[in-house]
């Protein structure tokens, strides 16, 4: 299973995701949606599951619910906009994780990619497709699921089409 991962767009739909997804299964936002046009350009490339950021407001994003737990084949994903520190998640992250012992927890808010595995769970940020900030990069990663097995590629949205960007991480959880 091939899944899409995306967060904080603020608001841009950038046309690169449009190749970068092409294919998968699903998309995961992990908040910071800004735009509703953003969701709307996603889905016409697949079924997406988002949930909402603290930059989403307004009536637009009512139905955005705060967490989202995904079935990826084998394994369970949590999708949360702020973890807080990947080390101690804040005290409602923290219930989450209890709540509902995923293998995967999506994030974003921190605009930086990256990943860290902690406790058997595999925290990825897909970092912020988004206008850049700060001197962050632009990005957005891919997720292949083989049974408990990951696979996780970022990529580099700044370029005429996405570059690879880092190194993949693969594990099986």
């Amino acid at each position: 299973m091939l899944v899409g991962l995306v967060s904080d767009s603020h608001g841009l739909a950038d046309p690169k995701l449009r190749e970068l997804f092409r294919g998968v299964a699903l998309v995961l936002h992990a908040g910071d949606v800004v735009k509703p046009a953003v969701l709307d350009a996603l889905a016409d490339v697949a079924p997406v599951r988002a949930v909402r950021g603290n930059n989403d407001l307004g009536p637009s994003f009512d139905a955005l619910p705060e967490f989202a737990v995904v079935e990826l084949e084998a394994l369970a994903a949590l999708v949360v906009h702020d973890v807080g520190p990947r080390e101690r998640p804040r005290g409602a992250v923290a219930a989450l994780l209890r709540r509902h012992r995923p293998q995967l927890v999506v994030h974003g808010h921190s605009h930086r990619p990256g990943h860290a595995l902690l406790d058997g769970v595999l925290f990825v940020n897909p970092g912020s497709a988004g206008p850049r900030r700060f001197s962050l990069p632009r990005t957005a990663a891919r997720l292949e699921v083989r049974g408990r097995l990951v696979r996780v590629e970022w990529f580099d949205l700044a370029h005429d089409r996405p570059m690879p960007f880092g190194e993949p991480v693969s594990c099986t959880l």
